[in-house]
């Protein structure tokens, strides 16, 4: 049975319905095109690129966007850049459909960013709110420190950003993927779900951290736990691969992810 890229896309927005407002439409590609072999990625590298092509993959769900910025229209300003160049001649040459799924994956409930991040950290059976940009969690008691170590060992991940008590016991955690660790979003949940930790992806660093920062000063206990952007939000996109084989068990389906962005030097 023919599979087409539209056919896929059906499939990723049903659960939502459509949206009027949105970023996530196909950016390259047919979509009437037969669908051979399908890639998730957080975001859509070169080099993830190059590696869906040569695994023999035509349609990329990627959950940012490939020329830099959340929309689109930042693209058209570059359209003489050479780097932008050069990766649009090669996606146009090898042929990919590049769908994004940013919006509807984060409407799913619960957001399939966030339940993907739970579940790769263990927590599912601890998950006790789910809200529209966050979850909480009650977790087994431990140190912020020993959550810390957890999350790199389960996230793969080398190394996170930490902020406050080391030595404070978390019990209640907020979770916040992406870039929700922002203090507008942040700061109100702490003290309205009592939480001792927060886990986030990134936000601006002089608000919520200097929050912790002030809290654990004052005797407070509390943490903040810094994934980075990606690393918050990588295992949604991993968990969506594992969907998509069970949806479609005749495609290949698999989730290249891609290096951290930045090195500690």
């Amino acid at each position: 049975m023919k599979i087409t890229v539209q056919d896929v896309i059906r499939e990723l927005i049903q659960p939502v319905g459509p949206l009027e407002n949105t970023v996530d439409t196909l950016k390259f590609g047919d979509p009437a095109a037969k669908v051979n072999g399908i890639v998730t990625t957080f975001m859509p590298s070169q080099r993830v690129l190059e590696e869906a092509a040569a695994w023999g993959a035509n349609l990329v769900i990627a959950h940012e966007a490939p020329f830099y910025h959340h929309r689109d229209a930042f693209a058209e300003t570059l359209e003489s850049d050479p780097v932008v160049r050069a990766k649009r001649g090669f996606i146009q040459e090898s042929g990919l459909a590049i769908f994004r799924f940013h919006d509807y994956w984060h409407r799913y409930r619960p957001d399939g960013i966030m339940e993907g991040l739970i579940e790769a950290l263990g927590w599912s059976a601890y998950a006790m709110e789910h809200l529209p940009t966050a979850s909480i969690a009650e977790i087994p008691p431990m140190t912020a420190l020993e959550a810390a170590e957890q999350a790199k060992k389960r996230l793969g991940i080398r190394y996170v950003r930490f902020t406050g008590n080391p030595d404070a016991i978390c019990r209640r955690v907020g979770l916040m993927a992406g870039y929700r660790g922002g203090g507008t979003h942040a700061i109100p949940l702490i003290e309205q779900y009592q939480l001792d930790l927060v886990l986030c992806g990134e936000g601006p660093e002089w608000e919520t951290p200097e929050y912790i920062r002030d809290a654990a000063r004052q005797g407070r206990g509390k943490a903040l736990i810094t994934l980075g952007h990606a690393e918050s939000e990588a295992a949604g996109m991993k968990l969506l691969a594992d969907r998509l084989q069970a949806r479609y068990p005749g495609l290949p389906v698999r989730y290249i992810a891609e290096e951290p962005i930045f090195r500690i030097l």
